[in-house]
């Protein structure tokens, strides 16, 4: 009852799709020949709730989660079994150092600072501590310089209480599949891993899974791909979000009209305009203020007018009038335009309209592979 309550209050219906989360994992499983498949559940899932994702990737048999901060890491923890490992890549803030080892959280180590102070944490609880060294394969981001990899290298106690599980580094173009720095950054992390010749090593990201198998190594990291942004502009994957705003109300007005904050928009011709309960409050990106689009029964409207904060606006001449009423739904995201449609409308890319999606959504998760076991499970 209150879950039908929440999804009649709500202006948009955000489904997320379990089941293509699982289909997505397995296909990029299938990919990487003997490496390990890790998640990376940073910002909440992309958005999409971490909570609800972990548990699914951990039934498929995920072990290794990627998030960016401490406290993303402590919220996920409880919603792991222990035999699953959190990874921080932004590693532990100084003085934070105790509060990954009290959550079972392993930093990835991006600086001589953040080396020296795990070392001297591993020092002070008296016992070895598990961490990941990032180095840098050209990025410029994050991880150790080549200087500073010699200085680890030349120093034989510079790991001094910490149990190295890999060193990994991450791309910067691996989206574009003919991009001259992939091959690049490929041969500076060889050759830095020949110098680490029994240590684990990590590089691909999910565009990366996509290069060739050299990109693989032991384990790879994939986040948005998880989540159906496609890697590059040849490999899809299955959509998981469908997101459906609710018509507020519909209106006819004449040539010459305007629609919008600074009338933006001006009518041509006689125009019916349906006025939708999202905005950019919602996380529908601004930039899409006369660029957007809805379907309705497979019939694309076009967004006109100003993306307000609670709501936007489309031109539904093409649809019969009565179509469309007070709490029809209409497809802003979905299979037929998927995260990165809607991206390429809005001048950006996947992941910042996948992230954006705010909460005020009414939300709801659907996961056919859990219903058809459950249902395998359940006596004639």
């Amino acid at each position: 009852m209150l879950e039908d309550a929440s999804r009649s209050r709500s202006g948009a219906i955000l489904t997320i799709d379990l089941g293509a989360i699982r289909a997505n994992y397995r296909l990029l499983r299938s990919r990487i020949g003997s490496a390990s498949c890790s998640a990376v559940l940073k910002s909440d899932a992309y958005g999409l709730g971490a909570s609800r994702v972990a548990p699914v990737l951990y039934q498929e048999g995920c072990r290794h989660f990627f998030v960016a901060h401490i406290d993303e890491g402590i919220k996920l923890r409880p919603c792991l079994a222990l035999d699953a490992e959190i990874f921080v890549l932004h590693g532990a803030p100084p003085g934070a150092e105790a509060d990954c080892t009290e959550h079972g959280l392993t930093p990835v180590l991006n600086s001589l600072q953040q080396i020296a102070s795990w070392r001297a944490h591993a020092k002070t609880l008296g016992r070895t501590l598990s961490a990941i060294v990032q180095v840098d394969s050209g990025m410029s981001r994050m991880g150790l310089s080549p200087n500073e990899l010699d200085a680890w290298l030349a120093d034989p106690h510079f790991l001094d209480g910490i149990a190295l599980r890999c060193v990994m580094s991450h791309l910067a173009c691996a989206d574009e599949l003919d991009h001259p720095m992939n091959a690049q950054q490929l041969a500076r992390f060889q050759a830095i891993r020949a110098r680490l010749p029994h240590c684990p090593a990590s590089l691909a990201n999910s565009s990366g899974i996509f290069l060739s198998p050299d990109y693989h190594f032991d384990l790879v990291r994939p986040g948005a791909a998880l989540y159906g942004i496609a890697p590059n502009a040849r490999q899809k994957m299955q959509s998981v979000v469908r997101l459906q705003g609710k018509v507020l109300q519909t209106r006819s007005i004449e040539a010459g009209d305007r629609v919008g904050y600074g009338g933006r928009y001006l009518a041509s011709a006689t125009t019916l305009v349906a006025t939708v309960s999202v905005g950019y409050a919602d996380g529908w990106l601004r930039s899409m203020s006369n660029v957007g689009l809805a379907i309705v029964d497979g019939i694309k409207i076009p967004l006109i007018g100003t993306v307000s904060m609670d709501s936007i606006t489309f031109d539904a001449s093409a649809l019969a009038p009565e179509r469309l009423a007070p709490g029809s739904l209409v497809d802003l995201i979905c299979p037929e335009q998927t995260v990165d449609a809607v991206a390429s409308l809005a001048g950006t890319i996947g992941y910042e309209v996948l992230t954006s999606l705010k909460a005020r959504f009414h939300r709801q998760y659907k996961d056919d592979a859990a219903d058809d076991a459950m249902n395998d499970a359940t006596p004639a």
